[in-house]
């Protein structure tokens, strides 16, 4: 066994490499110097895939806060609406009530045009009493040449005496209720214009506020639109980073069982676990019945922010907690949250042949990162994690780490 041996501070310069514990100089074996590799990977991986959570927070964040200020908009259209009601009927009120306002100015024009008459009938008459001097109503019963004639000019002077009083108490009455109906509607007519003036400050205030939260709608859209530019470009080193580590772990593999063949057989370690290489041919169906997909490999739109893009899958809608199957032999590279997809499992069949399976429930992944698995055997359970609108699995397949439609692979 070799010892350290330590030597005094004061030293020369050619001498400081004797300082090196003798281990540190051992020449790392191509095994463990793809271990070193792949835990940079790991590293790489795990900031990159922080990265994603922090963006895809803020994705969810800013979808809230969108939804929220869309049912804003939505509530305040519903105000616009009910106040331009309340407008309507107020404008009919507005309309009745000025056509009484007319209805009375010219009753009033009537009214007034009768006291005019009735004051020029009294005038008259007194213009013709001073004309003819004053003559009180016993000289004129006086003078009468008879009783026939009395009776006469008794029942005339009463009917003189009774239209004089019935001409005033007219004019009285028709002054009186022009004046009132007057200042009822005058006050009813303020009144509506009043609060007309307020429904239509309400309106211009209502139509404002829509538009500002319009203005914050497209704003947010924008800031929605960059985050998942940015949680995009995240998946895409997601990927790349899964790719290395997959990469590596064949050659982890490979130089291992290169390691182990030199060695006796009788201190050759325990054989590494299989690379699987796809051969071709059909896959399995990953869940336990063939379903309808909701939706396709390819262009479309969006579900969530209602733009257009490529969906990298299929969607296949299934209850919560369905079993999910692995669609082939293979290595797992991934069984974890993985950015919009996710709870997810990514599994490599070798040759660069990956299948992907996301949106699984929370605690429904069943495999562990490294595991090997057989075709049809239970991976997962189905759920809606991620950037998911329902109950499904997201399924993938990936060459060399592209998304390619996986139709051809299961039919």
């Amino acid at each position: 066994m070799l010892k350290k041996s330590w030597v005094p501070l004061v030293v020369t310069a050619g001498l400081v490499g004797t300082l090196i514990a003798p281990q540190y100089g051992f020449a790392l074996s191509e095994s463990q110097r793809i271990q070193q590799e792949i835990n940079e990977l790991k590293k790489s991986k795990s900031a990159t895939q922080q990265k994603a959570n922090e963006t895809e927070k803020q994705i969810n964040q800013v979808q809230q806060e969108k939804q929220q200020t869309s049912n804003d908009i939505t509530a305040i259209l519903g105000q616009i609406d009910a106040t331009n009601k309340k407008l309507n009927v107020l404008n009919d009120q507005v309309s009745s009530v000025t056509t009484s306002l007319k209805e009375n100015a010219q009753q009033l024009e009537e009214a007034e045009a009768r006291i005019v008459s009735r004051d020029q009938m009294l005038r008259s008459r007194l213009r013709l009493m001073y004309m003819n001097g004053v003559v009180s109503y016993a000289d004129v019963l006086l003078s009468s040449t008879s009783f026939s004639d009395f009776l006469d000019r008794l029942q005339a002077l009463k009917s003189i005496v009774g239209q004089d009083k019935e001409i005033l108490e007219a004019n009285k009455r028709d002054k009186a209720v022009i004046a009132d109906k007057r200042v009822v509607i005058e006050k009813q007519l303020a009144e509506v214009k009043t609060l007309y003036a307020q429904a239509a400050a309400i309106k211009a205030d209502l139509v404002v506020k829509e538009k500002e939260k319009e203005v914050k709608i497209a704003s947010l859209s924008q800031k929605e639109k960059e985050l998942e530019d940015i949680s995009e470009d995240v998946q895409k080193q997601l990927v790349e980073v899964a790719k290395q580590e997959a990469d590596k772990q064949r050659a982890l593999q490979q130089a291992k069982a290169a390691e182990n063949a030199k060695k006796p057989k009788a201190t050759a370690a325990t054989p590494s676990a299989p690379a699987y290489t796809y051969g071709g041919g059909k896959f399995g169906y990953p869940l336990p019945r063939v379903v309808q997909m909701s939706s396709d490999f390819g262009t479309r739109t969006d579900p969530i922010n209602g733009r257009k893009s490529t969906h990298t899958g299929l969607d296949l809608p299934s209850p919560n907690g369905t079993d999910i199957f692995a669609a082939e032999d293979g290595v797992v590279i991934v069984a974890s949250w993985w950015s919009g997809y996710g709870n997810c499992v990514v599994i490599d069949h070798g040759k660069g042949v990956w299948t992907l399976y996301g949106h699984i429930r929370n605690d429904g992944i069943v495999v562990e990162k490294g595991d090997t698995v057989k075709r049809g055997q239970k991976i997962a359970e189905v759920g809606s994690t991620g950037r998911s609108t329902g109950n499904h699995l997201h399924f993938e397949v990936r060459i060399d780490g592209d998304p390619v439609d996986p139709k051809p692979y299961l039919r």
